[in-house]
């Protein structure tokens, strides 16, 4: 028998997440059955679209059920193996995260190829996240040449990303994030033209207009509310706004009043087009060819904000809500 422990939800928070909607549980794993695998996660990864599934609502995904494990997107390595697709030592990517290890049929987890990346940034930059940012960029906002971008929440794992791709392709970068280092990091390390401190400034608007008088052409939207009401008085005729997430109305109690200024919307000809990831899979390849030239040549950074052990898996979580993360929050398992 393997010993676990676990992440379950106790009950549904109302706004912000505490630890009293968590507890750990022990568990026993007896050996695979036939067709099954025995995996030892080593890496899992905390992602803000998981507030929702912890709301009783229909939604993109099934909401968590409370007494029952959480799950999220993991790295673990092959401990036992009774299906001849996998092997001891294999390194497997799956979303049976919030847990030490587990039992699950050989099909329903992915052998990893890490192509000379961590194994970790498959849950980052080069996961679901990095897809994200990708797809939401290059399809969804349809980027083309001249075009000023404008990108909220960018020191995050999405954001960050965007941030790069934009400038690889010779895009003016404009970024929003909070608090001094996170400005040095979007500056100096990913080179934005312009990164506002939304923590800092008095009006958001102004100076994003400031930033782009010319106007931008496309927003990548991770935030909302006034970001978003910022980026409509900013945005140039024409404009295309990929809407990711909105992170600052996850934890809201009653309904968020929307933008004041909406009815530039018609007025401007503006799109506006939310997107999930799970759409966009058949990028994935293209996607990972172009991130394996860009690491390659040296030309892709990314940072990770890392927490030790299962038992900090809700404060990772929670920390996510006030900006504790700095790149990819992730946390490590063993």
């Amino acid at each position: 028998m393997t010993k676990s422990r676990e992440i379950r939800l106790k009950s549904r928070p109302s706004g912000l997440p505490t630890h009293e909607n968590f507890e750990m549980v022990s568990v026993d794993l007896p050996a695979p059955g036939p067709g099954e695998v025995q995996v030892r996660n080593t890496w899992m990864t905390v992602d803000p679209y998981m507030r929702g599934r912890m709301n009783d609502v229909k939604s993109y995904t099934p909401p968590f059920q409370i007494g029952e494990v959480l799950q999220g997107g993991a790295i673990g390595e092959v401990i036992a193996s009774n299906d001849p697709s996998l092997t001891v030592g294999d390194l497997v990517q799956s979303g049976n995260g919030w847990r030490e290890a587990f039992n699950a049929p050989a099909s329903t987890v992915q052998k990893l190829d890490t192509q000379g990346l961590p194994s970790e940034a498959f849950l980052g930059v080069a996961g679901m996240p990095g897809l994200t940012a990708y797809a939401g960029l290059l399809r969804i906002a349809a980027l083309k040449p001249g075009d000023v971008v404008f990108v909220s929440g960018a020191a995050g794992a999405v954001g960050s990303l965007v941030c790069q791709i934009a400038k690889l392709k010779g895009h003016k970068v404009i970024a929003s994030a909070g608090g001094p280092e996170k400005m040095k990091f979007l500056t100096e390390e990913l080179g934005v033209d312009v990164a506002i401190d939304y923590k800092a400034t008095k009006t958001l608007t102004a100076d994003l207009m400031a930033a782009a008088p010319e106007g931008i052409d496309v927003y990548f939207e991770n935030v909302g509310g006034e970001h978003l009401e910022a980026a409509l008085a900013a945005a140039s005729p024409f404009a295309r706004f990929a809407i990711c997430g909105m992170i600052s109305q996850y934890n809201a109690t009653t309904p968020v009043p929307g933008p004041s200024n909406m009815a530039q919307i018609i007025g401007k000809n503006l799109r506006l087009e939310g997107f999930i990831v799970s759409n966009h899979w058949d990028m994935m390849p293209a996607f990972i060819k172009d991130l394996a030239e860009w690491h390659k040549a040296g030309k892709l950074k990314w940072r990770q904000t890392v927490r030790e052990g299962i038992e900090t898996a809700p404060d990772a979580f929670i920390g996510l809500f006030s900006g504790e993360n700095f790149g990819k929050m992730l946390v490590k398992l063993s």
